[in-house]
């Protein structure tokens, strides 16, 4: 395994969390806005359709996959700036 693969796993952790922490705010946000209601529907929530348990189910995915995404090769981005090799 590369050093600088190795290297970046604390990073790449850190970087996990954050963003969790800034998809979680922006689910939120968008469900307010498509839901007009604070809080997102569970799957187990007697009470809410089918479409709406898996409108919300893809929103959040769709939300946390791009957000990940950024996060992550900002990241790599960054590593490669500061070490000159690319993490991955």
């Amino acid at each position: 395994m590369k050093a600088s693969k190795i290297a970046y796993k604390p990073v790449g952790l850190a970087l996990g969390a954050v963003s969790g922490m800034i998809a979680g705010a922006l689910f939120k946000q968008a469900w307010k806005m498509v839901g007009h209601e604070e809080d997102a529907p569970d799957a187990t929530d007697e009470e809410r359709t089918w479409g709406e348990v898996l409108l919300a189910a893809t929103l959040q995915g769709a939300i946390f996959a791009g957000v990940k995404a950024a996060v992550d090769r900002t990241g790599a981005t960054a590593i490669r700036g500061l070490t000159g090799t690319w993490p991955g």
